[in-house]
């Protein structure tokens, strides 16, 4: 086995694997834009948001595949050293995650009402943004890469609450809509495609969080933490995103008015007087809809 393969050999699968789930992203940027969904702006400023960072990020991460490999590819000491987008991804990548789970928490809290479950899911969210957020800091300052180890402390529990708050959130929206079937097949079918994105938001996030978290505890020595570290934000934006996009497959299973409560009821598109909370809505009316007596 080459000096290198646990080196340079997971920082550049975890470049490559960041690049390709880049360009997923980006044709769900391009594809989000083209649609022209009336969203609220708070949603819009979401996905923009998301766009910058992604894109920051992922020339970031080239730049130091750069600076490693080519640059300094008869130094190998530099591995000694982190360039500086490789202690930033811990911060880059809870910032995604805060962003999502706020997401999530607001289209929980649009479909129950419920304050004390939305205020369990933004304080969780918080908890693990401040622990993402110091231990970015402190890999920074730490600097040597040897000393990566000393940051276990805050990396834990950190990617600990993060797998944490992804499955409560993705439980929580799997119940909701669970409890909103019906019967009837194109209402169900509309559910379940809710249902699928619910589950992949969190499941995916959780799966790479949890590799970052065994392979850096267990394996501190190598580099192999960053196959997971690396790619985890794009994963974020790439479940958040196909999550609006859905909406496409469901225009043509829904009629308009269908269409447009089921946005509104998600948080994606803003209040008119048009569409207003019902009173009473029959069980086999547009889905969410007894969500306001939750």
């Amino acid at each position: 086995m080459s000096a290198y393969d646990q080196t340079f050999g997971p920082l550049l699968v975890g470049t490559l694997f960041n690049t390709y789930l880049y360009g997923i992203v980006t044709h769900q940027f391009a594809s989000y834009y083209r649609a022209s969904f009336n969203d609220r702006l708070a949603v819009k400023c979401v996905v923009a948001f998301l766009l910058v960072l992604d894109t920051f990020h992922s020339v970031a991460v080239v730049y130091m595949a750069w600076v490693y490999m080519v640059t300094n590819h008869a130094n190998p000491t530099v591995l000694q050293f982190s360039v500086w987008p490789y202690p930033f991804t811990p911060i880059g990548t809870a910032i995604s995650a805060f962003v999502t789970h706020l997401f999530l928490g607001d289209s929980i809290y649009r479909l129950t009402h419920n304050k004390v479950l939305f205020g369990v899911i933004i304080t969780m969210a918080l908890l693990t943004f401040g622990l993402g957020m110091a231990n970015g800091v402190k890999a920074w300052i730490i600097h040597m890469n040897a000393g990566m180890p000393r940051i276990n402390s805050l990396a834990i529990p950190w990617l600990s609450m993060q797998v944490i708050v992804d499955m409560f959130s993705t439980v929580t929206l799997s119940i909701i809509f669970a409890r909103e079937k019906t019967g009837m097949p194109t209402t169900d079918s509309v559910l379940r495609r809710l249902i699928r994105g619910a589950i992949q938001t969190g499941l995916f996030g959780s799966i790479f969080a949890l590799g970052y978290l065994i392979t850096f505890v267990l394996l501190p020595e190598a580099n192999f933490y960053g196959m997971f570290a690396i790619p985890i934000g794009r994963i974020y934006s790439n479940t958040l995103l196909d999550t609006l996009l859905v909406r496409e497959k469901l225009k043509m299973e829904m009629t308009h008015n269908m269409f447009e409560e089921t946005s509104w009821m998600m948080g994606w598109i803003p209040t008119t007087k048009e569409l207003r909370p019902p009173t009473s809505t029959p069980k086999s009316s547009t889905p969410c809809m007894t969500a306001w007596a939750l």
